[in-house]
Protein backbone atom coordinates (compact mmCIF):
# COMPACT_ATOMS: atom_id res chain seq x y z
CA UNK A 1 0.00 0.00 0.00
CA UNK A 2 1.44 3.24 -0.70
CA UNK A 3 1.84 5.57 2.00
CA UNK A 4 -0.54 8.09 2.46
CA UNK A 5 0.00 12.00 2.98
CA UNK A 6 -2.16 15.16 4.21
CA UNK A 7 -1.42 18.25 2.17
CA UNK A 8 -2.75 19.81 5.08
CA UNK A 9 -3.75 18.20 8.23
CA UNK A 10 -7.33 18.66 9.61
CA UNK A 11 -6.94 18.16 13.61
CA UNK A 12 -9.84 18.20 16.18
CA UNK A 13 -9.83 21.09 18.80
CA UNK A 14 -7.47 20.07 20.91
CA UNK A 15 -5.81 18.40 19.63
CA UNK A 16 -2.65 20.84 19.60
CA UNK A 17 -1.01 19.61 22.80
CA UNK A 18 0.90 16.83 21.68
CA UNK A 19 2.16 14.14 24.10
CA UNK A 20 4.95 10.98 24.74
CA UNK A 21 3.26 7.70 25.36
CA UNK A 22 4.09 8.28 29.07
CA UNK A 23 1.91 11.19 29.35
CA UNK A 24 -0.63 9.60 27.86
CA UNK A 25 -1.07 6.73 30.06
CA UNK A 26 -0.98 9.94 32.81
CA UNK A 27 -4.09 11.19 31.24
CA UNK A 28 -5.84 7.58 30.81
CA UNK A 29 -5.19 6.79 34.66
CA UNK A 30 -6.48 10.35 35.49
CA UNK A 31 -9.78 9.81 33.64
CA UNK A 32 -10.62 6.39 35.29
CA UNK A 33 -8.87 6.75 38.92
CA UNK A 34 -9.71 10.20 39.83
CA UNK A 35 -12.85 11.05 37.36
CA UNK A 36 -14.17 7.53 37.60
CA UNK A 37 -14.82 7.02 33.79
CA UNK A 38 -14.74 3.19 33.99
CA UNK A 39 -11.90 2.09 31.30
CA UNK A 40 -14.55 -0.10 29.81
CA UNK A 41 -16.53 3.28 28.47
CA UNK A 42 -13.47 4.65 26.96
CA UNK A 43 -12.72 2.05 25.17
CA UNK A 44 -16.02 1.90 24.26
CA UNK A 45 -16.23 5.39 22.97
CA UNK A 46 -13.09 4.32 21.31
CA UNK A 47 -14.20 1.94 19.26
CA UNK A 48 -17.65 3.74 18.31
CA UNK A 49 -15.14 6.16 17.07
CA UNK A 50 -13.12 4.12 15.20
CA UNK A 51 -16.49 2.77 13.47
CA UNK A 52 -18.35 6.26 12.76
CA UNK A 53 -14.75 7.41 11.12
CA UNK A 54 -14.63 4.07 9.24
CA UNK A 55 -18.41 4.77 7.85
CA UNK A 56 -17.86 8.67 7.35
CA UNK A 57 -14.65 8.09 5.37
CA UNK A 58 -16.10 5.12 3.35
CA UNK A 59 -19.70 4.77 3.83
CA UNK A 60 -19.64 1.87 1.01
CA UNK A 61 -17.73 -0.70 3.28
CA UNK A 62 -19.49 -3.93 3.72
CA UNK A 63 -16.84 -6.35 4.97
CA UNK A 64 -14.30 -5.75 7.82
CA UNK A 65 -10.95 -7.29 8.83
CA UNK A 66 -10.13 -6.56 12.31
CA UNK A 67 -6.68 -7.27 13.53
CA UNK A 68 -6.59 -7.47 17.59
CA UNK A 69 -3.49 -7.61 20.28
CA UNK A 70 -4.17 -8.39 23.67
CA UNK A 71 -3.61 -4.66 24.96
CA UNK A 72 -5.94 -2.19 25.27
CA UNK A 73 -5.33 -1.43 21.70
CA UNK A 74 -7.00 -4.88 20.91
CA UNK A 75 -9.40 -3.97 23.14
CA UNK A 76 -10.66 -1.28 20.89
CA UNK A 77 -10.76 -3.63 17.74
CA UNK A 78 -12.79 -5.70 19.49
CA UNK A 79 -15.23 -3.41 20.43
CA UNK A 80 -15.29 -2.03 16.51
CA UNK A 81 -15.79 -6.25 15.72
CA UNK A 82 -18.80 -5.76 18.28
CA UNK A 83 -20.34 -2.49 16.48
CA UNK A 84 -20.40 -4.19 13.02
CA UNK A 85 -22.01 -7.56 13.78
CA UNK A 86 -24.92 -5.59 15.49
CA UNK A 87 -24.78 -3.96 12.35
CA UNK A 88 -25.15 -7.22 10.55
CA UNK A 89 -21.94 -6.08 8.75
CA UNK A 90 -19.37 -8.93 7.71
CA UNK A 91 -16.46 -9.68 10.39
CA UNK A 92 -13.49 -11.65 10.24
CA UNK A 93 -11.42 -10.80 13.72
CA UNK A 94 -7.81 -12.29 13.85
CA UNK A 95 -6.57 -12.38 17.61
CA UNK A 96 -3.26 -12.94 18.32
CA UNK A 97 -4.66 -14.64 21.49
CA UNK A 98 -7.42 -16.28 23.05
CA UNK A 99 -6.92 -15.92 26.77
CA UNK A 100 -3.97 -13.28 27.04
CA UNK A 101 -6.39 -10.09 27.22
CA UNK A 102 -7.05 -8.94 30.40
CA UNK A 103 -9.41 -6.47 32.68
CA UNK A 104 -10.95 -3.85 29.86
CA UNK A 105 -9.79 -5.51 26.74
CA UNK A 106 -10.66 -9.12 27.99
CA UNK A 107 -14.40 -7.21 28.78
CA UNK A 108 -14.39 -5.95 25.12
CA UNK A 109 -13.35 -9.15 23.49
CA UNK A 110 -16.98 -10.74 25.50
CA UNK A 111 -19.06 -8.35 23.98
CA UNK A 112 -17.97 -9.11 20.42
CA UNK A 113 -18.79 -13.06 21.30
CA UNK A 114 -22.12 -12.01 22.69
CA UNK A 115 -22.73 -10.15 19.69
CA UNK A 116 -21.83 -13.10 17.72
CA UNK A 117 -18.43 -12.30 16.46
CA UNK A 118 -16.11 -15.97 16.04
CA UNK A 119 -12.65 -14.71 16.41
CA UNK A 120 -9.96 -17.19 14.42
CA UNK A 121 -6.51 -17.15 16.05
CA UNK A 122 -3.85 -15.63 14.17
CA UNK A 123 -1.32 -18.25 14.33
CA UNK A 124 -4.22 -20.62 12.25
CA UNK A 125 -4.75 -17.52 9.66
CA UNK A 126 -1.58 -17.13 8.73
CA UNK A 127 -1.23 -20.96 7.83
CA UNK A 128 -3.62 -19.72 4.99
CA UNK A 129 -4.31 -15.81 5.24
CA UNK A 130 -6.62 -14.51 3.24
CA UNK A 131 -8.85 -11.55 3.56
CA UNK A 132 -12.43 -10.15 1.58
CA UNK A 133 -12.51 -8.93 -1.84
CA UNK A 134 -14.12 -6.00 -0.26
CA UNK A 135 -12.36 -5.50 2.98
CA UNK A 136 -11.58 -2.98 5.04
CA UNK A 137 -9.05 -3.70 8.10
CA UNK A 138 -8.29 -2.10 11.18
CA UNK A 139 -5.37 -2.64 12.88
CA UNK A 140 -5.65 -3.22 16.60
CA UNK A 141 -2.44 -5.00 17.15
CA UNK A 142 0.08 -2.66 19.15
CA UNK A 143 -0.45 0.33 21.17
CA UNK A 144 1.55 3.12 22.18
CA UNK A 145 3.66 1.09 24.44
CA UNK A 146 5.45 -0.53 21.64
CA UNK A 147 9.00 -0.21 21.22
CA UNK A 148 12.19 -1.81 19.77
CA UNK A 149 11.92 -5.24 17.79
CA UNK A 150 8.63 -6.73 16.20
CA UNK A 151 7.90 -10.28 17.32
CA UNK A 152 6.09 -12.96 15.82
CA UNK A 153 3.32 -13.11 14.76
CA UNK A 154 3.10 -9.08 15.16
CA UNK A 155 5.82 -8.52 12.31
CA UNK A 156 4.24 -11.42 10.00
CA UNK A 157 0.64 -9.69 10.42
CA UNK A 158 1.46 -6.26 9.64
CA UNK A 159 3.59 -7.33 6.95
CA UNK A 160 0.58 -8.92 5.25
CA UNK A 161 -1.72 -6.03 6.07
CA UNK A 162 0.77 -4.07 4.43
CA UNK A 163 0.61 -5.99 1.23
CA UNK A 164 -3.14 -6.69 1.51
CA UNK A 165 -3.94 -3.74 -1.19
CA UNK A 166 -6.75 -2.42 1.23
CA UNK A 167 -7.55 0.68 2.90
CA UNK A 168 -6.22 0.48 6.47
CA UNK A 169 -7.74 2.30 10.35
CA UNK A 170 -5.15 2.29 12.81
CA UNK A 171 -7.19 2.35 16.45
CA UNK A 172 -4.80 5.25 18.15
CA UNK A 173 -1.14 3.97 16.47
CA UNK A 174 0.08 2.54 13.87
CA UNK A 175 1.41 -0.91 14.72
CA UNK A 176 5.07 -0.37 14.86
CA UNK A 177 5.62 2.79 15.20
CA UNK A 178 7.23 4.71 18.05
CA UNK A 179 4.91 6.89 19.50
CA UNK A 180 7.41 9.45 20.81
CA UNK A 181 9.81 9.73 18.25
CA UNK A 182 7.95 8.30 15.16
CA UNK A 183 10.58 6.23 13.92
CA UNK A 184 9.96 2.50 12.73
CA UNK A 185 12.72 0.03 13.59
CA UNK A 186 11.25 -2.80 11.36
CA UNK A 187 8.21 -2.56 9.66
CA UNK A 188 4.75 -0.61 10.84
CA UNK A 189 1.19 -0.84 9.49
CA UNK A 190 1.24 1.81 6.95
CA UNK A 191 -2.27 3.11 7.51
CA UNK A 192 -4.77 5.05 5.64
CA UNK A 193 -5.99 6.97 8.65
CA UNK A 194 -5.15 6.61 12.17
CA UNK A 195 -8.03 7.76 14.99
CA UNK A 196 -5.86 8.71 17.81
CA UNK A 197 -7.62 8.96 21.48
CA UNK A 198 -7.22 11.19 25.08
CA UNK A 199 -3.62 12.68 24.07
CA UNK A 200 -2.45 13.70 20.60
CA UNK A 201 0.79 11.24 20.36
CA UNK A 202 4.19 13.12 18.95
CA UNK A 203 5.23 10.28 17.05
CA UNK A 204 2.54 10.43 15.07
CA UNK A 205 3.42 14.09 13.41
CA UNK A 206 7.21 13.71 12.86
CA UNK A 207 9.89 11.85 11.41
CA UNK A 208 7.96 8.60 9.65
CA UNK A 209 5.34 8.92 11.85
CA UNK A 210 3.66 11.28 9.12
CA UNK A 211 4.32 8.68 6.51
CA UNK A 212 2.98 5.69 8.44
CA UNK A 213 -0.44 7.25 9.61
CA UNK A 214 -2.20 8.59 6.97
CA UNK A 215 -4.78 11.12 7.77
CA UNK A 216 -5.11 11.34 11.78
CA UNK A 217 -8.24 12.01 14.07
CA UNK A 218 -8.13 13.14 17.32
CA UNK A 219 -10.84 11.94 19.80
CA UNK A 220 -10.84 13.07 23.47
CA UNK A 221 -13.49 10.35 24.15
CA UNK A 222 -15.72 12.72 26.37
CA UNK A 223 -12.94 12.69 29.51
CA UNK A 224 -13.16 16.07 31.62
CA UNK A 225 -10.96 19.40 31.19
CA UNK A 226 -9.57 18.62 34.24
CA UNK A 227 -7.89 15.16 33.30
CA UNK A 228 -5.23 17.86 31.20
CA UNK A 229 -4.67 19.88 34.33
CA UNK A 230 -1.13 20.44 35.05
CA UNK A 231 0.20 18.04 32.46
CA UNK A 232 2.25 19.91 30.26
CA UNK A 233 2.51 18.89 26.93
CA UNK A 234 5.75 18.20 25.33
CA UNK A 235 5.24 20.17 22.29
CA UNK A 236 2.82 22.18 20.48
CA UNK A 237 1.09 21.57 16.96
CA UNK A 238 1.47 24.98 15.45
CA UNK A 239 -1.31 26.68 13.60
CA UNK A 240 -0.50 29.31 10.89
CA UNK A 241 -3.45 31.39 11.26
CA UNK A 242 -2.40 31.94 15.04
CA UNK A 243 1.62 32.55 14.40
CA UNK A 244 0.10 35.28 11.62
CA UNK A 245 -0.87 37.05 14.75
CA UNK A 246 2.99 37.62 16.08
CA UNK A 247 3.43 39.92 13.07
CA UNK A 248 1.90 43.42 14.40
CA UNK A 249 0.08 45.58 11.55
CA UNK A 250 2.27 48.63 9.75
CA UNK A 251 1.97 51.93 10.78
CA UNK A 252 0.94 54.63 8.25
CA UNK A 253 3.79 56.52 8.93
CA UNK A 254 6.12 53.49 8.28
CA UNK A 255 9.29 53.61 6.24
CA UNK A 256 12.39 50.82 5.17
CA UNK A 257 14.55 51.88 8.08
CA UNK A 258 11.47 50.50 10.55
CA UNK A 259 11.65 47.02 8.88
CA UNK A 260 15.07 46.08 9.24
CA UNK A 261 18.38 45.91 7.13
CA UNK A 262 19.12 42.20 6.46
CA UNK A 263 22.28 41.12 5.52
CA UNK A 264 22.77 37.93 3.78
CA UNK A 265 26.10 35.81 3.73
CA UNK A 266 27.47 33.30 0.83
CA UNK A 267 27.32 32.50 -2.42
CA UNK A 268 31.02 31.10 -2.99
CA UNK A 269 32.30 30.13 -6.21
CA UNK A 270 29.56 27.87 -8.31
CA UNK A 271 26.62 28.89 -5.16
CA UNK A 272 25.43 32.20 -6.79
CA UNK A 273 21.75 31.08 -6.49
CA UNK A 274 21.47 30.35 -2.88
CA UNK A 275 21.51 34.00 -1.90
CA UNK A 276 19.64 35.06 -4.12
CA UNK A 277 16.80 33.18 -3.17
CA UNK A 278 17.39 33.72 0.57
CA UNK A 279 17.32 37.86 -0.70
CA UNK A 280 14.27 37.66 -2.44
CA UNK A 281 12.60 35.54 -0.11
CA UNK A 282 13.57 38.35 2.51
CA UNK A 283 12.47 40.98 0.34
CA UNK A 284 8.90 39.31 -0.13
CA UNK A 285 8.65 38.80 3.41
CA UNK A 286 8.69 42.96 4.17
CA UNK A 287 12.06 43.22 5.05
CA UNK A 288 12.98 46.85 4.48
CA UNK A 289 16.89 46.79 3.41
CA UNK A 290 18.15 43.26 1.99
CA UNK A 291 21.79 43.38 1.11
CA UNK A 292 23.74 40.17 -0.25
CA UNK A 293 27.64 40.16 0.83
CA UNK A 294 28.94 37.26 -1.92
CA UNK A 295 31.90 37.04 -4.36
CA UNK A 296 32.45 39.84 -6.40
CA UNK A 297 31.59 37.49 -9.76
CA UNK A 298 27.86 36.58 -9.08
CA UNK A 299 27.09 40.54 -8.33
CA UNK A 300 26.04 41.12 -11.94
CA UNK A 301 24.41 38.45 -11.93
CA UNK A 302 22.62 39.10 -8.50
CA UNK A 303 21.71 42.58 -9.41
CA UNK A 304 19.97 41.46 -13.03
CA UNK A 305 17.88 38.77 -11.26
CA UNK A 306 16.72 41.07 -8.12
CA UNK A 307 17.71 44.68 -8.70
CA UNK A 308 16.01 45.98 -4.98
CA UNK A 309 18.40 43.88 -3.26
CA UNK A 310 22.01 45.59 -2.39
CA UNK A 311 25.01 43.58 -3.20
CA UNK A 312 28.50 43.77 -2.35
CA UNK A 313 31.86 42.53 -2.62
CA UNK A 314 32.35 39.71 0.56
CA UNK A 315 36.30 40.53 0.59
CA UNK A 316 35.91 44.43 -0.39
CA UNK A 317 36.37 47.02 2.38
CA UNK A 318 32.56 47.85 2.59
CA UNK A 319 31.89 44.28 4.15
CA UNK A 320 32.33 45.54 7.30
CA UNK A 321 30.54 48.78 6.85
CA UNK A 322 27.62 46.77 5.65
CA UNK A 323 27.69 44.30 8.06
CA UNK A 324 28.49 46.83 11.50
CA UNK A 325 24.37 48.96 9.80
CA UNK A 326 22.75 45.44 8.84
CA UNK A 327 20.25 44.49 12.25
CA UNK A 328 20.23 40.42 11.03
CA UNK A 329 22.73 38.15 9.63
CA UNK A 330 21.66 34.94 7.23
CA UNK A 331 25.12 32.94 7.21
CA UNK A 332 25.29 29.90 5.08
CA UNK A 333 23.67 29.87 1.69
CA UNK A 334 25.69 28.32 -1.03
CA UNK A 335 28.70 29.80 2.06
CA UNK A 336 30.64 26.86 0.94
CA UNK A 337 33.76 25.03 3.17
CA UNK A 338 36.81 27.18 1.67
CA UNK A 339 39.16 29.80 4.04
CA UNK A 340 36.54 32.53 1.64
CA UNK A 341 33.61 30.86 3.55
CA UNK A 342 35.38 29.91 7.36
CA UNK A 343 36.27 33.84 7.08
CA UNK A 344 33.00 35.26 6.69
CA UNK A 345 31.38 33.09 8.67
CA UNK A 346 34.25 33.87 11.49
CA UNK A 347 33.71 37.80 11.05
CA UNK A 348 29.79 37.36 11.13
CA UNK A 349 30.10 35.39 14.77
CA UNK A 350 32.48 37.96 15.94
CA UNK A 351 29.59 40.63 15.00
CA UNK A 352 27.27 39.69 17.92
CA UNK A 353 24.39 40.18 15.50
CA UNK A 354 21.35 37.66 15.50
CA UNK A 355 21.28 35.66 12.97
CA UNK A 356 20.26 32.59 11.20
CA UNK A 357 22.60 30.07 10.51
CA UNK A 358 22.31 27.31 7.71
CA UNK A 359 23.77 24.98 5.55
CA UNK A 360 27.66 25.05 5.36
CA UNK A 361 27.86 27.86 7.79
CA UNK A 362 26.41 24.32 10.42
CA UNK A 363 28.62 22.41 8.53
CA UNK A 364 31.63 24.58 9.27
CA UNK A 365 30.70 24.93 12.75
CA UNK A 366 30.38 20.92 13.24
CA UNK A 367 33.99 20.78 12.20
CA UNK A 368 34.73 22.95 14.92
CA UNK A 369 35.37 26.46 13.26
CA UNK A 370 35.34 28.08 15.33
CA UNK A 371 35.66 26.01 18.27
CA UNK A 372 33.04 27.69 20.64
CA UNK A 373 30.44 29.69 18.59
CA UNK A 374 29.08 32.50 21.11
CA UNK A 375 25.21 31.81 20.05
CA UNK A 376 22.13 32.91 22.01
CA UNK A 377 18.69 31.58 21.60
CA UNK A 378 18.44 35.59 19.31
CA UNK A 379 19.91 33.30 16.53
CA UNK A 380 18.28 30.42 14.71
CA UNK A 381 20.57 27.53 13.68
CA UNK A 382 17.95 25.69 10.83
CA UNK A 383 20.00 21.93 10.14
CA UNK A 384 18.18 19.27 8.02
CA UNK A 385 19.10 16.04 9.51
CA UNK A 386 22.52 15.31 8.28
CA UNK A 387 23.61 18.49 9.35
CA UNK A 388 22.09 17.78 12.92
CA UNK A 389 23.93 14.56 12.80
CA UNK A 390 27.37 16.52 12.16
CA UNK A 391 26.45 19.46 14.59
CA UNK A 392 26.12 16.31 17.12
CA UNK A 393 28.88 13.88 16.57
CA UNK A 394 26.32 11.52 15.49
CA UNK A 395 25.07 9.90 12.36
CA UNK A 396 21.84 11.06 10.61
CA UNK A 397 20.07 7.48 11.72
CA UNK A 398 20.45 8.51 15.04
CA UNK A 399 18.66 11.94 14.72
CA UNK A 400 15.95 10.19 12.69
CA UNK A 401 15.45 7.56 15.21
CA UNK A 402 14.81 10.33 17.96
CA UNK A 403 14.44 13.35 16.40
CA UNK A 404 13.22 14.98 20.19
CA UNK A 405 16.31 14.34 21.69
CA UNK A 406 18.60 15.49 18.68
CA UNK A 407 16.55 19.25 18.96
CA UNK A 408 16.96 19.09 22.63
CA UNK A 409 20.54 18.09 22.67
CA UNK A 410 21.90 21.06 20.13
CA UNK A 411 19.51 23.80 21.61
CA UNK A 412 21.55 22.73 24.89
CA UNK A 413 24.44 22.63 23.13
CA UNK A 414 24.30 25.87 20.94
CA UNK A 415 21.94 27.37 23.50
CA UNK A 416 20.17 28.94 19.76
CA UNK A 417 16.85 28.61 18.74
CA UNK A 418 16.91 25.33 16.68
CA UNK A 419 14.64 24.55 13.99
CA UNK A 420 15.06 21.02 12.71
CA UNK A 421 13.95 20.52 8.93
CA UNK A 422 12.07 17.29 7.78
CA UNK A 423 9.08 15.83 8.20
CA UNK A 424 7.17 17.17 10.92
CA UNK A 425 9.95 19.90 11.20
CA UNK A 426 10.53 20.89 15.07
CA UNK A 427 11.47 24.40 16.65
CA UNK A 428 12.54 24.53 19.97
CA UNK A 429 13.72 28.13 21.15
CA UNK A 430 12.98 29.46 24.70
CA UNK A 431 9.30 27.95 25.34
CA UNK A 432 7.70 24.64 24.83
CA UNK A 433 8.83 22.34 21.50
CA UNK A 434 7.00 23.32 18.82
CA UNK A 435 5.83 21.18 15.72
CA UNK A 436 4.82 22.53 12.27
CA UNK A 437 2.57 20.28 10.52
CA UNK A 438 2.84 21.53 6.85
CA UNK A 439 4.47 20.13 4.16
CA UNK A 440 4.65 17.78 1.49
CA UNK A 441 7.17 15.13 -0.12
CA UNK A 442 7.56 18.12 -3.30
CA UNK A 443 9.79 20.26 -0.88
CA UNK A 444 12.37 17.40 -1.41
CA UNK A 445 14.44 20.04 -3.64
CA UNK A 446 17.56 22.01 -3.73
CA UNK A 447 17.13 25.41 -2.44
CA UNK A 448 14.45 24.64 -0.55
CA UNK A 449 16.20 25.69 2.91
CA UNK A 450 17.59 29.09 1.24
CA UNK A 451 14.15 30.27 0.95
CA UNK A 452 13.63 29.20 4.56
CA UNK A 453 16.55 30.95 5.70
CA UNK A 454 15.49 34.08 3.89
CA UNK A 455 12.12 33.81 5.56
CA UNK A 456 12.81 33.58 8.79
CA UNK A 457 16.13 36.62 8.61
CA UNK A 458 12.87 38.88 6.69
CA UNK A 459 10.71 37.83 9.63
CA UNK A 460 13.79 38.79 12.08
CA UNK A 461 14.48 41.88 10.45
CA UNK A 462 11.08 43.35 11.65
CA UNK A 463 10.98 43.10 15.17
CA UNK A 464 10.14 39.23 15.67
CA UNK A 465 12.22 37.49 18.14
CA UNK A 466 13.92 34.37 17.00
CA UNK A 467 11.77 31.44 18.16
CA UNK A 468 8.53 33.52 16.91
CA UNK A 469 10.23 33.98 13.81
CA UNK A 470 11.15 30.27 13.20
CA UNK A 471 7.63 29.05 14.14
CA UNK A 472 5.82 31.70 11.56
CA UNK A 473 8.71 30.78 8.93
CA UNK A 474 8.10 27.41 8.85
CA UNK A 475 4.70 27.29 8.53
CA UNK A 476 4.70 29.96 6.28
CA UNK A 477 7.29 28.12 3.83
CA UNK A 478 5.67 24.57 4.55
CA UNK A 479 2.07 25.78 3.67
CA UNK A 480 3.16 27.47 0.51
CA UNK A 481 4.39 24.34 -0.80
CA UNK A 482 0.99 22.57 0.42
CA UNK A 483 -0.63 25.35 -1.51
CA UNK A 484 1.18 24.84 -4.94
CA UNK A 485 1.22 20.92 -4.40
CA UNK A 486 -3.08 20.98 -4.63
CA UNK A 487 -2.77 23.40 -7.74
CA UNK A 488 -0.44 21.08 -9.70
CA UNK A 489 0.62 18.23 -7.71
CA UNK A 490 3.89 17.95 -5.58
CA UNK A 491 6.66 16.76 -8.28
CA UNK A 492 8.37 19.81 -10.03
CA UNK A 493 8.15 22.48 -7.23
CA UNK A 494 10.71 24.73 -7.61
CA UNK A 495 12.44 26.09 -4.40
CA UNK A 496 11.48 29.87 -5.87
CA UNK A 497 7.90 28.99 -6.69
CA UNK A 498 7.22 28.96 -3.15
CA UNK A 499 8.08 32.73 -2.13
CA UNK A 500 5.08 34.62 -3.64
CA UNK A 501 2.94 31.83 -2.38
CA UNK A 502 4.63 32.56 1.31
CA UNK A 503 3.78 36.34 0.68
CA UNK A 504 -0.09 35.86 0.22
CA UNK A 505 -0.45 33.75 3.22
CA UNK A 506 2.14 36.31 5.36
CA UNK A 507 -0.24 39.04 3.51
CA UNK A 508 -3.64 36.99 4.98
CA UNK A 509 -4.42 35.08 1.48
CA UNK A 510 -5.22 31.06 1.84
Amino acid sequence: MAFQQSSLPQFSPGSDNLYPAEQVRELDRRAIEEHKVPGIALMKRAGQAIFDHIFSVWPETNHLTIFCGVGNNGGDGYIVAGLAAREKIPVMLVEVSADKAKGDAARARQFALELGVQPVLAEKWLKAPEFSQSSLIVDALLGTGFSGKLRSPFAELIHLINQSGFPVVSADIPSGLNANTGHVQDEAVCADSTVTFIGNKLGLHTGQGRAYSGEIEFDGLGVPAEVYSGVEPLAIMLNLVTELSALSPRRADAHKGHNGHLLIIGGDHGYAGAPLMAAEAAVRMGAGLVSVATRVEHISALVSARPEVMTFDAQSAQFAQIMDKASILVVGPGLGTSPWGQRLLQLALNSGKPMVLDADALNLIARGMPKKPALTSASVMTPHPGEAARLLGKKSDEVNQDRIAAITALGARYRATVLLKGSGTLIKGQTALSLCPYGNPGMASGGMGDVLSGIIGGLMAQGLDAEKSARLGSCLHARAADLLAELDGQRGILATDLIDQARALLNGAD
